[in-house]
């Protein structure tokens, strides 16, 4: 028998979640496709939610993590700024160190 230990991580701010491991995957899709309803698209959940999501974020960070572009002849669009890429690498490094610590704490469970 193979034991496992799962953990989710976030990161609050003043108690209110600035970063989860949703609004990390939303924040990567709008760098990959330069726009929210795109993102949304992809994540296959509604604008309104992938909306809310980023302004939550933005408003919880010390600085904006995307901005937007007013729609026109090609339509508008969002991007990250680099504080949001920042971010989201230095959550991509904690969940990876987590979970090289979960694995070690792991290996304890299956010796015996």
């Amino acid at each position: 028998m193979k034991h496992k230990i799962k953990s989710r991580i976030w990161i609050e701010i003043d108690d209110k979640v600035l970063l989860g491991e949703g609004r990390v995957q939303l924040l990567k899709a709008i760098n990959e496709t330069g726009s929210l309803s795109k993102a949304a698209k992809k994540l296959e959940i509604s604008y309104k939610k992938a909306w809310s999501l980023i302004d939550a974020v933005n408003k919880s960070a010390k600085k904006p993590v995307t901005e937007t572009s007013i729609g026109g002849k090609g339509g508008g669009g969002a991007q990250l700024t680099n504080y949001g890429k920042k971010l989201i690498s230095v959550f991509d490094e904690i969940n990876k160190n987590c979970w090289e610590f979960l694995d070690k704490q792991t290996e304890k469970l299956n010796k015996f």
